[in-house]
């Protein structure tokens, strides 16, 4: 069995695409349109919010979805685990933290144990830990990520976990970078980026216009936004990936400035929010931003990029 197969057939999945659980964007709307098209739609579950989370689960209804928690933050409220377990979600993806807590929960439910990982010793630790998929989180991603990047995280983690199946994220938007994903040994990809773009998605119509009309020149790596947005990320290298704009040009030199005027700086940040206003508030996007020309559904997104995957495959071009 390839590494494809065995993952298809532990996510019970016809195409080998993930959707990336993104925080307040990949809703129950997306995740359901993303697995109908044969892959495997994972609802944001990120900071923890129980009733948007019952919402977003009663609206993928019956499609088959998981759903992904930032873990360091799970572990503060560890009872929406058990929430949404109960519900019958078959797929549990954590990000950014210790999984030994919770895999024993998740296997106990019958449930898949995906772990994200952003360096070779996260993956070792995971895969000792219990996780059934784990997923080589290369920089280029956008949102919160490591240091590394993916065309050379992904075979080392392969070659790192064994018979553990690896899906490859950070800069995958098309069917190259799939079918140079599974050239370096992974088994799928999971995609972020070109869903933000997708009609199903929950980001903004001004959002999606500032994505489709941006380059991957144009992102950065900065903690402003986590600040601005009261996100209490631990320290490490996992600042925040999002399109340039003239709020994280205005603080990324100047961090202690902004502490210094939080408080303000949060109050106008929300006012921005409200208004659709993106040069100031974030656009959380990663280096593909390139690759996405367009709005289109999500399910149209899984076909096109299967389809180029698999021509590229067998041309081997």
């Amino acid at each position: 069995m390839t590494p494809t197969e065995k993952l298809r057939a532990l996510l019970a999945i016809e195409q080998p695409v993930l959707l990336a659980p993104m925080a307040g964007i990949s809703g129950g709307a997306l995740a359901a349109a993303v697995s109908r098209a044969g892959g495997l739609g994972l609802i944001g579950g990120g900071y923890g919010d129980a009733a948007w989370l019952d919402e977003q689960l009663r609206i993928a209804g019956i499609a088959r979805c998981g759903v992904g928690f930032i873990t360091w933050s799970l572990e503060r409220q560890p009872a929406l685990l058990d929430r949404v377990l109960d519900h019958g979600v078959p797929v549990i993806i954590l990000s950014f933290g210790d999984i030994e807590r919770f895999a024993p929960r998740v296997h106990d439910a019958g449930a898949v144990l995906i772990a994200q990982v952003q360096t070779l010793a996260q993956a070792r630790i995971a895969a000792s830990a219990g996780a059934d998929v784990i997923v080589a989180q290369g920089w280029e991603a956008g949102g919160h990520g490591g240091m590394r990047g993916t065309m050379a995280l992904v075979p080392a983690v392969v070659d790192a976990v064994g018979d553990i199946p690896v899906i490859a994220a950070g800069g995958v938007a098309d069917g190259r970078g799939a079918a140079a994903a599974r050239m370096l040994g992974a088994a799928g990809v999971m995609c972020g980026t070109v869903f933000y773009a997708s009609t199903e998605s929950l980001a903004p119509v001004g959002a999606k216009q500032r994505l489709v009309e941006a380059s991957g020149d144009e992102t950065t790596k900065s903690e402003v936004f986590d600040l601005v947005r009261g996100r209490d990320w631990p320290s490490g290298p996992w600042q925040l990936r999002t399109l340039s704009n003239r709020f994280s040009e205005r603080w990324r030199g100047d961090v202690e400035g902004l502490r210094a005027s939080l408080a303000d700086q949060q109050r106008d940040y929300a006012s921005a929010q409200d208004a659709g206003d993106f040069d100031t508030a974030a656009v959380i996007a990663g280096e593909a931003a390139d690759l996405v020309r367009g709005v289109a559904p999500a399910g149209d997104i899984v076909k096109s990029l299967v389809a180029d995957c698999d021509r590229l495959l067998a041309s081997g071009h």
